[in-house]
């Protein structure tokens, strides 16, 4: 089936070229008409329209587009096609620049690309709709029945509507054949897994026995996989694209030592500081005026200074000053330095308003510009919670590998963050920020902010 399995990217590659093409024709004919629109195809038009459908599909690959399980959120497909289109205008402008013989005619390009726009968010719409079908979905069969294997089933029945359906477990234990672990049932035992794939249909088999010490099937595994019957995945690779966050509880360290991404990150990191930069000081020109009625409502609400200057813990364990607008009363920690309650006494009015729009985090503006914090980063925190934190949850302190930010990967998927357990679960988006930092994800990050600002969602 085209949307099933392994079939799912190529099937896609092929229709969508075809579509593109599509959208290149159907631009020369609104641009030339009939007669001369297939006078233009004739005289090497249909080769055009092939390079511009290639380039605009090979910027749908560098931009993970072709990656289903990234983009099974209309937010972040939205945002890679915007990416993506325009990433193929600025490389379709420099071929047209460097070979004008290439040009399609003048129009055609922005014509195509506004078609390209249309059509494609319109497919793949349609095509997240066929794959979160029933009929469509995903066949995850899980390789394991203890406690690591059904919190994975856990998340992934939270998240049905994403195309996946759990066909069941398989284990190493014949009692527990036929059982309901949570809602799917053990189907199989480990040494029959040739057979439960075929028989069950799966299209992914998700190794999720916490014991590795227990022999695995091997050869059956390397059977499956190299014969492309069916895509095999540890669980951590798999929780983490299904849920955007790193799973704390059963992290092994190899597993982000050996992932690959390091040298990538670290040159996206270059880029985008060199970015930041300007876009920081533009942001902070923009927000002037606003800022200086907020600096004088503030004046006028409560006694006390405008701005609130506290430490922090940045990257690399440094602490550095935080430059805030002050939002509670000036004697708010008199009784020593606790979390920020729902309904907390200490906030002023100007103060509720202000951090329900997160107007508040403007004048850390400048510690970005000081190089201090980053636009988007992990949140930072005070040194007597973050010695705390680090004394309860494995592998806090990697979060102060990168800047911390004012806006970050957390902040916008985790409601605002007031005990223990709550670091704890903004640690896992934490991690998967700093493991999968991209233009994408960042572009991601920020139209979630957006939102959340508009709406006053999370704050406190």
């Amino acid at each position: 089936m085209l949307l099933r399995g392994s079939s799912r990217t190529p099937g896609l590659l092929v229709l969508e070229a075809l579509l593109m093409c599509a959208c290149g024709v159907t631009a020369i004919y609104i641009r030339f008409g009939g007669q001369r629109g297939e006078a233009v195809l004739l005289r090497q038009g249909w080769a055009k329209v092939l390079l511009m459908a290639t380039v605009v599909e090979a910027a749908f690959y560098v931009c993970d587009l072709y990656d289903l399980d990234r983009v099974r959120r209309k937010a972040v497909l939205v945002l890679g096609v915007l990416q993506a289109l325009g990433m193929a205008s600025m490389v379709l402008s420099l071929i047209f620049y460097c070979e004008p013989r290439v040009i399609l005619g003048r129009g055609t390009l922005i014509i195509g690309l506004c078609l390209m726009l249309i059509t494609m968010l319109a497919w793949r719409v349609s095509v997240m709709w066929l794959i979160r079908h029933p009929r469509f979905a995903e066949r995850i069969l899980i390789l394991g029945t203890d406690e690591a294997a059904i919190s994975l089933a856990r998340e992934i029945l939270k998240r049905q509507e994403f195309g996946f359906k759990i066909v069941g477990f398989v284990g190493d234990e014949p009692a527990l054949i036929g059982k309901s672990l949570i809602n799917p049932k053990v189907i199989g035992l480990i040494g029959q897994l040739e057979d439960v794939v075929s028989q069950f249909r799966a299209d992914r088999v998700v190794i999720a026995t916490a014991d590795r010490r227990k022999k695995l099937p091997l050869i059956p595994l390397m059977s499956l996989g190299l014969r492309g019957e069916v895509a095999i995945e540890e669980s951590a690779s798999f929780y983490e694209r299904l849920t955007g966050k790193i799973s704390t509880e059963t992290l092994r360290p190899s597993w982000l030592i050996f992932s690959g991404k390091a040298d990538r990150a670290r040159l996206y990191r270059r880029i985008f500081r060199i970015l930041e930069l300007p876009l920081t000081g533009l942001i902070l020109l923009l927000a002037a005026p606003l800022m200086l009625l907020v600096a004088l409502a503030i004046k006028l609400d409560s006694k006390g200074g405008v701005l609130y200057v506290q430490e922090r813990v940045g990257q690399h364990n440094k602490e550095f000053r935080i430059i805030k607008f002050r939002s509670m009363s000036v004697d708010a920690e008199k009784n020593g330095v606790v979390w920020a309650a729902e309904v907390d006494p200490r906030v002023t009015r100007i103060g509720k308003l202000i951090r329900k729009t997160r107007i508040d985090e403007l004048p850390q503006l400048i510690n970005v510009i000081r190089g201090e914090m980053s636009l988007i980063g992990p949140r930072p925190e005070r040194r007597v919670f973050v010695n705390e934190l680090e004394r309860h949850i494995p592998f806090y302190c990697q979060r102060h590998l990168v800047k911390p930010g004012i806006t970050g990967w957390a902040q916008v998927r985790y409601r605002y963050g007031a005990s223990l357990e709550d670091a704890r679960e903004k640690l896992k988006y934490d991690l998967y920020y700093i493991k999968n930092q991209s233009p994408l994800l960042d572009a991601l990050i920020v139209f979630e902010t957006a939102r959340i600002v508009t709406f006053g969602r999370g704050a406190r």
